[in-house]
């Protein structure tokens, strides 16, 4: 059985000012959780909103907050098990390609 893939999206409500024409980042991670399922259906992952404006728990998802803020990263900012595949506008083959290097495989 394969393990449960973590993937995080970072982001805030107030919607990216580098990132013109781009869906909010709660849109992105909504429109990601959706699109993972449908292509990869019953292969497991957790997916994360991590609010960068609102307190962090864990000490990663702190500092990836705050390089953020610190304009390091645009958001929304998306990892799949610590890896960085996407920020601003996010875009799916990437996040795919990902996925697909951790065993994921698209199911027809």
């Amino acid at each position: 059985m394969q393990k449960e893939l973590s993937i995080e999206v970072y982001g805030t409500d107030v919607i990216c000012a580098s990132c013109v024409n781009a869906p909010s980042s709660l849109d992105t991670y909504e429109w990601l959780e959706a699109a993972i399922s449908r292509k990869y259906k019953d292969q497991s992952f957790s997916i994360t909103y991590i609010d960068i404006e609102k307190p962090v728990a864990l000490e990663h998802q702190k500092n990836y907050a705050q390089r953020i803020l610190d304009d390091e990263f645009f958001y929304p900012l998306v990892l799949i098990e610590g890896e960085v595949v996407g920020e601003g506008y996010v875009q799916l083959k990437p996040v795919y390609r990902e996925l697909e290097k951790h065993g994921f495989s698209e199911v027809k």
